[in-house]
């Protein structure tokens, strides 16, 4: 989960403050949330899944923030 924890906050901090977050980001944090609620119930299994796809799920947000600075001539 510290790896999804991680993956989540660099997307939310390339997106900046000004800008709204990617719903990639958005679904991100929701299966965070959920796998950290299946982890309070001991369901382990789905609390590892949960945790990866919301991995992806940041680094998905990330690099289509990363891609619009791209197009929008940002550095």
């Amino acid at each position: 989960m510290s790896n999804a924890r991680q993956a989540i906050k660099a997307a939310r901090e390339a997106a900046g403050p000004s800008t709204s977050a990617p719903a990639s980001l958005i679904e991100a944090e929701t299966l965070l949330n959920r796998a950290e609620s299946n982890l309070q119930k001991r369901a382990y299994k789905q609390a590892r899944r949960d945790a990866i796809a919301a991995r992806g799920k940041a680094a998905e947000a990330l690099s289509s923030t990363r891609t619009a600075d791209d197009r929008n001539g940002a550095s």
